[in-house]
């Protein structure tokens, strides 16, 4: 098999040639086959580009001009579409393609990635200029975001086919991810945009996949609720447990790890107008950063997110905040540990293990909230670390966050 430019039109119909005999034998993923399809396909696709520089045409259009071209009937399509049904729906517009059908059309039929890539279906045009090079393909690819089935060495040039792929789950509820506009983002410091939108469509897709059976209430979520999620971290297995008394009320918390550049701790958003959506990094593994954080994000479901269209980002680092990052603060801080007993407590003033715990046991949460709030109070992050803890090893899939 080649593996240089082509340069010929005998060339370019050898190499075609052989992609279709390859992509009628269906190879497995990661096979010596399916490799060498993956590279005739780019052989092809770079030929194209440079040999027949016409207008692009339409994806469904260009479907059907081969159809005619080969004497082929919908029936025929079911190989590289999936169904019948698919089919019909792929030609009528009604359904995107997919990556999967992208490679088996291109192979098979030998119709260029770049036409079957395009957005044919009106009123779906993605906000701004999209510059789907910058999405952070390969690490998303090793991390799983893109399924099994791809591997972690993918290419800047195959990002459009892989991100529109990615994203063609979430539907519309991918427009205030990509328009900057719907972003609220806490940080000092310039976090890469498309990592954080590649972050929080992965959480908005898992909690689809997962979504709780309880049904949200709009207000729900006062001064006792607070408390209440926060008095599970008197169990060694709080976090976990919060996940589970959250969804019993129809939000979903998702643990994933961030991705490189976004400097991210957790994000709030709504999928819809009645499924709430915390998205935690783990950034720390501290439970006190961990309790804080969730309990921030709760406050921002409880009193700004007001639409859909909205995302909140935390980089908690950041100390120079807006009035409603303030407000979250201050509601987290107070849910943890209330005012009037953190005025009370010997833990005010005294920065020992001993405070820590004999306040933590008034308010019945674990001490590395207190011991959290002595830090943050004393602006010294060295003390009380016995009494910090670990979060990550309650979370198993923190370490793979493979897309699960």
């Amino acid at each position: 098999m080649t593996t240089k430019v082509l340069k010929t039109p005998t060339e370019y119909e050898d190499a075609l040639r052989e992609a279709r005999r390859l992509a009628a034998l269906d190879p497995a993923p990661g096979t010596s086959e399916a490799d060498d399809l993956e590279v005739l396909a780019l052989l092809v696709s770079d030929y194209e580009a440079r040999n027949f520089p016409i207008r692009v045409p339409d994806p469904i259009d260009a479907i059907r001009f081969r159809m005619e071209q080969m004497g082929l009937v919908q029936q025929d399509l079911v190989p590289y579409i999936g169904s019948k049904s698919k089919v019909s729906e792929v030609l009528s517009g009604k359904r995107r393609l997919t990556l999967s059908m992208i490679r088996a059309l291109e192979g098979g039929l030998g119709i260029p990635a770049r036409v079957l890539v395009q957005d044919s279906r009106p009123g779906e045009v993605l906000p701004g200029a999209i510059d789907w090079r910058r999405f952070p393909v390969r690490e998303m690819a090793t991390r799983g975001y893109f399924g099994a089935l791809v591997s972690g060495t993918v290419s800047r040039d195959s990002a459009e086919a892989l991100v529109r792929d990615f994203l063609a789950p979430l539907g519309t509820r991918a427009t205030p991810l990509l328009a900057k506009q719907s972003q609220h983002v806490r940080s000092d410091r310039t976090l890469e945009r498309y990592g954080l939108t590649a972050w929080a469509a992965q959480v908005m897709r898992r909690a689809l996949r997962n979504k709780p059976s309880s049904e949200y209430k709009a207000g729900s979520i006062d001064d006792a609720f607070m408390r209440q999620v926060a008095q599970l971290s008197w169990s060694k297995h709080g976090p976990t447990l919060a996940g589970e008394f959250l969804a019993q009320h129809g939000i979903s918390l998702i643990i994933e790890r961030h991705l490189t550049g976004t400097y991210l701790d957790g994000a709030a958003l709504i999928l819809g107008s009645d499924h709430p959506v915390i998205g935690m990094t783990l950034r720390y593994d501290r439970l006190d950063n961990f309790w804080f954080c969730l309990m921030h994000e709760l406050a921002h479901i409880r009193f700004h997110l007001k639409r859909s269209d909205e995302v909140f980002f935390d980089d908690l680092d950041t100390k120079k905040v807006d009035a409603s990052e303030k407000e979250a603060d201050e509601v987290a801080r107070e849910a943890l540990v209330p005012g009037v007993a953190w005025k009370r407590s010997a833990a005010s003033t005294v920065r020992s293990p001993d405070a820590a715990v004999s306040l933590a046991r008034q308010l019945h949460v674990d001490p590395a909230v207190v011991a959290g709030r002595i830090r943050y109070e004393s602006k010294d992050f060295r003390i009380l670390n016995s009494l910090i803890g670990r979060v990550r090893p309650l979370f198993p899939e923190y370490e793979g966050s493979a897309g699960v």
